[in-house]
């Protein structure tokens, strides 16, 4: 998929650890030419800095609409916009209205966002978008509300401007991704007995890499996947259909 690389600008938000920054590499390893956001400025350094690609890097809150304005117009050019940017807040703080609210701004009104203010760039490339939805995409959660709500919400988003876009030669997909090993589950994994329900559920029977979630973005944004728009792919071991 060596389209997905050469000549192609990309932006991935959220794209300076983890998932996001899996992606990242997957795209410069086939000579994109990447900027990835991180909330703080530390973050954009540390990821700079431990990195062996040329990748760009910025500060940006996607709910901030003047500061999404701000770095997109700085792009002449747009091919592929990747949305990993998100949050969670644990230990009940999603019950509070108006905590809740923060979590839909980050995750599911900051992808608009960023959809929103790319479209001219990706219609002029007919470029594609792909958003990061959730296995709780497809499920409730009893702990942590605004984080399934807005993975749903992203789905029916990216199902919506697929729609909308299509005539503009524009592809919106999402990826799903179940149980990966990154430093936020962390404490999942080193739980043996929490890590092992993970494990007894997924028919694959590991944790998923980061990269795992990286080779299918990078197909989406292929032309091996030129005639697949509003799709929501799970990537996670089997888990939602076990």
């Amino acid at each position: 998929m060596s389209d997905v690389g050469d000549g192609k600008r990309v932006l991935v938000t959220g794209g300076t650890s983890g998932i996001g920054a899996a992606i990242a590499r997957e795209f410069a390893l086939a000579g994109a030419s990447m900027t990835v956001t991180g909330l703080t400025q530390s973050e954009v350094d540390a990821f700079i800095g431990a990195d062996e690609h040329s990748i760009a890097g910025c500060v940006l809150d996607v709910s901030d609409e003047v500061s999404v304005a701000e770095l997109v117009g700085s792009f002449d050019r747009l091919d592929v916009l990747v949305n990993c940017a998100g949050t969670i807040l644990r230990d009940g703080q999603e019950f509070d209205p108006e905590l809740f609210a923060r979590v839909l701004d980050v995750n599911l009104t900051g992808t608009m966002r960023l959809c929103v203010a790319c479209r001219p760039l990706l219609a002029e490339s007919r470029g594609c978008i792909v958003n990061t939805a959730s296995m709780l995409t497809f499920f409730g959660s009893g702990f942590v509300p605004a984080y399934s709500a807005s993975k749903g919400g992203v789905a029916q988003l990216t199902k919506s401007l697929a729609i909308a876009w299509a005539a503009e030669g524009i592809r919106v997909n999402a990826v799903a991704p179940g149980w990966i090993a990154t430093a936020f589950t962390q404490p999942l994994l080193d739980d043996d007995e929490r890590s092992q329900t993970v494990l007894s559920r997924t028919p694959l029977g590991r944790w998923g890499r980061p990269e795992d979630v990286a080779g299918a973005v990078c197909f989406l944004c292929s032309k091996t996947a030129a005639f697949i728009t509003g799709v929501v792919l799970p990537i996670d071991g089997g888990y939602s259909i076990a």
